[in-house]
């Protein structure tokens, strides 16, 4: 029933209750989970779940926060791993602006490394992007990447509808239900649904009315019946789009 196109199931948060959670979450209706790496270490992770649950496939990448410690052999390591069976896309890459936990140059160096990356395995990208919406853009754009998702957008509509003219699609997350999401809602109304992936950034990003807990793919509906309220459509039908738009962009 629901695409999990961006969670973190490997993090410390579900050591205590990773396997329960992870069936249960199977078992309430989210059919496919994409769990994404954020350093070496949290793509060799992502790759193990996806090897123990058939439901589960993995994206390996290095965010931005960690690229301060990355080498071209970390590049040849996600070059082998982006062959296996189970690993869909190159991500999280991108810029965060907002923490600088390291250095830009070093971010923007390992961010177009990466996109060189993917082009070259020819596999789509998750994008992160927090602070640096001009800045992500025009990188992407001198790339020849056209095909992945715009993870927890954040910026205007305008900018939305220029990554789906290249080919992107948008993440939409927990923050629509926030009181201060109006930019993101803005965003939904005026893009098409057809051009949606839902998310829930897990551990990550809960959304109203559980905001403030630890997330988890059940939380999806809260995200997909604001959708619903927004576009004005049944939130079963949201739901399928953005399943059949999620299996497109990971070529599942």
């Amino acid at each position: 029933m629901y695409f999990e196109s961006h969670a973190h199931y490997d993090d410390a948060k579900f050591d205590e209750n990773r396997d329960i959670l992870i069936e249960e979450t199977h078992a309430f209706g989210v059919d496919t989970i994409i769990n994404i790496g954020a350093d070496m270490a949290s793509s060799q992770r992502s790759i193990e779940l996806s090897e123990k649950y058939p439901y589960i496939y993995a994206a390996v990448g290095v965010h931005p926060h960690d690229v301060k410690d990355m080498t071209e052999e970390d590049i040849d390591t996600l070059r082998r791993w982006s062959k296996l069976e189970k690993v869909v896309a190159i991500g999280e890459i991108g810029l965060d602006y907002h923490y600088d936990l390291s250095p830009r140059d070093s971010q923007r160096y390992w961010f177009e490394r990466q996109l060189i990356l993917a082009n070259e395995v020819d596999m789509p990208v998750v994008i992160h992007s927090r602070e640096a919406t001009q800045e992500t853009y025009d990188i992407i754009s001198a790339s020849p990447v056209r095909k992945g998702v715009i993870h927890a957008f954040s910026g205007s509509a305008d900018f939305a509808h220029k990554y789906i003219d290249m080919g992107f699609y948008i993440g939409i997350g927990g923050v629509v239900t926030f009181k201060n999401g109006r930019k993101t809602v803005e965003t939904v109304r005026e893009i098409p649904v057809e051009r949606i992936l839902i998310e829930t950034d897990s551990p990550y990003l809960s959304p109203e009315p559980v905001r403030g807990t630890v997330n988890n793919s059940q939380n999806l509906r809260y995200i997909v019946d604001k959708i619903s309220e927004i576009k004005q459509i049944p939130p079963e039908t949201v739901a399928k789009i953005t399943s059949e738009n999620a299996k497109v962009v990971f070529c599942l």
